[in-house]
């Protein structure tokens, strides 16, 4: 079998590829799927590693069309990059470590995701952007009224374009939130689209539907749940998936005394990527 890996980029990648007799093809190429078949189609079955990235998923899927065994593997394993050298650094010593790597076993492959939990993903992220867009022009538009001496009332995020209509806004101001106005609105209307798809989503997955059945947990958090382990039979147990997660408290301890704390900040910034907190304003 022939080894190879790919020191990933987002407009061009390094290639190396150690051929059956030991010869070694080094390749410069730009990140499309043409070149990737230019250098791998034909060749023999290679084995080819390539760290986990934004491109990783999509090159993997192209290298597999072709023929190929391709590795994901985790760049945050020290031994992958055991034989390279510290003071010097560069895409092609890159891609000659990961090679040697491949060829040696020594990494550690990532958990591949489904295609329809890569789609929820997907969808996660930008229903997570239109809150946060809604978020800014709604804390925008409360500091403009409260230079002006007003304050808008509380409330649900849903109807802040109500309260702020109940305001006696002056002329001048009025024509200043125009823009904030109209892009709350279009932003509503998106983000009541986007949870429609995800109430039709859910009603598929039996998995997510069952999740609905505890208090507090709807379309979005189940969705979001399930997308996050995907496969939950690679979890021997509660406490890996917890782990998995980043739900773990502090803890200093020393000696016989032993003090844990509140959930790591860590932690709670990777459920906020994974879209498990409340939005609102």
């Amino acid at each position: 079998m022939e080894y190879g890996a790919i020191d990933l980029h987002k407009k061009e990648s390094q290639v190396r590829i150690i051929d059956q007799s030991g010869a070694i093809i080094d390749r410069r190429i730009t990140t499309t799927r043409e070149r990737l078949t230019t250098v791998f189609w034909g060749r023999p079955r290679t084995r080819i590693l390539v760290e986990a990235s934004t491109e990783s998923e999509w090159v993997a899927q192209h290298l597999e069309s072709l023929g190929h065994e391709v590795i994901v593997a985790d760049p945050n394993v020290g031994a992958m990059y055991a034989s390279r050298g510290r003071r010097i650094k560069t895409d092609r010593r890159d891609a000659a470590v990961l090679a040697v790597a491949c060829q040696q076993g020594h990494y550690r492959t990532v958990h591949r995701r489904s295609a329809r939990q890569r789609i929820v993903q997907s969808m996660l992220r930008v229903r997570r952007e239109l809150i946060e867009s809604r978020t800014r022009a709604i804390s925008l538009a409360r500091a403009i009224t409260r230079a002006g001496g007003l304050r808008i009332r509380g409330g649900r995020t849903e109807i802040f374009l109500d309260r702020l209509g109940a305001l006696e806004l002056p002329e001048t101001m009025h024509a200043t939130l125009v823009p904030l106005r109209s892009t709350i609105e279009v932003l509503n209307q998106e983000l009541a689209t986007a949870d429609e798809r995800f109430t039709t989503l859910v009603a598929d997955d039996p998995v997510a539907t069952r999740l609905m059945t505890m208090p507090g947990v709807g379309p979005i958090t189940a969705s979001a749940f399930v997308a996050a382990l995907d496969d939950a039979t690679r979890f021997e147990s509660a406490a890996q998936v917890t782990s998995y997660l980043g739900l773990v408290p502090r803890e200093y301890s020393s000696g016989e005394r032993q003090h844990r704390g509140r959930v790591l900040r860590s932690a709670i910034r990777r459920c906020n990527r994974s879209s498990f907190r409340r939005h609102g304003a």
